[in-house]
């Protein structure tokens, strides 16, 4: 029998991410997203870590479910701002998911920092395995590169076309994250990488998921 995990989101694009990389890895694991499951409040994210708020929400949707359950948290960690939007990147300019005025006061904020090499920042990603027993893991991924001083690309969202990515090996070089395609990004994101992270995780825990 197939054995169900349930994610953390009502995101049908991350839900499908992860459905790939598990598919891809051959779990035997069907995925459903928190939409299936649409008496579950939404969790509080009130931890001050990435890995402390999602772990908030695998952990509630594990308890309601009785399923294990994956989450993840993400943002924005710029290097001169001290790891700042970081957990707050969402809600920057104190607008919750306002994405123009979040890269607006950041770009603003940022406005003196000329030289490239001071413009560092990297998007982070936490994701989290949380079983019924109360069983738990996190691993990470990380995506570095050069914030622009203007946005650029209709690709993603957030702070997607600020953030020009360094590495992207066959990609090519200069590109925001909002100027790759979605299967380049894909490839090198942080949710990705971090997604991917959980296939060793899940292959150990699998005889422990419930049928």
């Amino acid at each position: 029998m197939e054995r169900k995990l349930v994610l953390a989101t009502r995101n049908a694009d991350k839900v499908r991410e992860l459905r790939q990389i598990l598919d891809g890895a051959g779990l035997g694991v069907e995925l459903v997203g928190a939409d299936a499951y649409p008496e579950v409040p939404d969790v509080r994210e009130s931890g001050v870590t990435f890995a402390a708020n999602a772990l908030l929400k695998a952990h509630a949707l594990a308890r309601a479910t009785g399923l294990p359950a994956v989450a993840d948290d993400s943002g924005l960690c710029v290097d001169v701002l001290g790891g700042a939007p970081g957990i707050f990147s969402a809600r920057w300019s104190g607008r919750h998911g306002d994405d123009a005025a979040n890269l607006a006061l950041l770009l603003a904020q940022l406005g003196d920092v000329e030289a490239p090499e001071h413009r560092g920042a990297h998007f982070a990603c936490a994701a989290a395995l949380a079983l019924p027993d109360g069983g738990e893991r996190v691993v990470e991924g990380r995506l570095d590169g050069v914030l622009r001083f203007a946005p650029e690309g209709a690709n993603g969202f957030g702070y997607d076309p600020i953030l020009q990515v360094e590495r992207l090996d066959a990609f090519g070089a200069g590109r925001t994250s909002a100027e790759l395609s979605p299967e380049e990004k894909n490839a090198i994101s942080h949710r990705g990488k971090a997604f991917r992270a959980l296939v060793p995780v899940l292959r150990e825990l699998l005889g422990e998921l419930p049928g």
